[in-house]
């Protein structure tokens, strides 16, 4: 199985785990991972999204919005 086919399969599962309210997840390596809060399964997703796209060959978004500011 490829590296993507497996990020894509433990972002799945922890996406139905996160969404069913469950906090314990089971990886192909038969580990168990339990997350404190929703906070650290969002933060765990936004990493395997990352990972997935830089294994698909996608870029990460490199937009930067200045903001400005008078000081007032």
């Amino acid at each position: 199985m490829s590296v993507l086919a497996n990020l894509g399969e433990w972002r799945d599962r922890l996406k139905e785990a996160r969404y069913s309210g469950i906090r314990s997840v089971r990886d192909s390596n038969g580990e168990e991972i339990t997350y404190r809060s929703d906070g650290e399964m969002k933060a765990a997703l936004a990493a395997l999204e990352r990972e997935c796209e830089l294994a698909s060959g996608k870029r990460p978004a490199s937009i930067v919005y200045p903001t400005m500011s008078k000081g007032i």
